[in-house]
């Protein structure tokens, strides 16, 4: 392995609860939503793939195209929070924004050294993600934003997983061939359609963070990449 390739929500960071972010969130009964609620709307705020919640037909499109147009993404999200239950729009609004803020994603545990450790052994690496803002900042943030040869957003490249360009033009950009990469993502529908294109592929599950410290070490190691 030449190359690895990684997914970005649930790969390297995750959108963990908050729970000022939630103060004060009540259902159309005027109850306060328990902690299962608070957990399914996280969820729904972060699935890769799928539908999470029924939409009017109007929003239907905007959902499959959400990740190539930001003002799109916004649009179909607060849709999506009303469906589920947020009533009031400005707290909509503001769980909107932490959604978007790369300050409010967190790394897991091995994020940093595996990243660090790949491009100290000559490893290339590259981001590939289905993201409508810039997740950028959230790397600057932990100092490894420098470390990678390339990062690529749907929204800025136009395509979004698992359209197999988008993995060709990453190995391309890392000077690879397919079948010298590896894709690392939490989704086999995304990120492993990678393997439709020769890269290989390994799954790790979106936990969180406090419950998955060696996900992606032990990912690289199983492909012979000894950091």
């Amino acid at each position: 392995m030449r190359a690895v390739l990684f997914d970005f929500s649930g790969t390297l960071f995750r959108l963990e609860q908050d729970e000022s972010w939630l103060s004060g969130l009540v259902d159309s009964a005027g109850r306060e939503w328990d902690v299962e609620a608070q957990t399914e709307l996280m969820r729904r705020m972060t699935a890769p793939m799928g539908k999470v919640a029924e939409l009017p037909e109007e929003y239907q499109q905007a959902w499959e195209q959400r990740d190539l147009d930001p003002e799109l993404h916004r649009k179909v999200y607060l849709e999506v929070l009303r469906s589920s239950g947020v009533d009031d729009p400005e707290q909509a609004r503001a769980l909107y924004s932490s959604l978007v803020d790369p300050d409010c994603w967190t790394p897991y545990p091995d994020t940093e050294p595996v990243v660090r450790g790949l491009h100290e052994s000559g490893v290339r690496t590259a981001v590939i993600s289905n993201i409508a803002f810039d997740i950028r900042p959230a790397f600057d943030r932990i100092g490894i934003g420098e470390l990678f040869d390339s990062v690529l957003m749907s929204y800025v490249e136009g395509v979004i997983k698992p359209d197999p360009k988008l993995f060709l033009r990453g190995c391309e950009r890392l000077g690879v061939a397919p079948e010298e990469a590896l894709m690392i993502g939490d989704s086999t529908e995304a990120d492993g359609a990678a393997t439709e294109v020769g890269c290989r592929f390994e799954l790790v599950e979106p936990l969180p963070t406090s419950e998955r410290p060696d996900a992606l070490s032990r990912a690289v190691a199983e492909h012979g990449i000894v950091l």
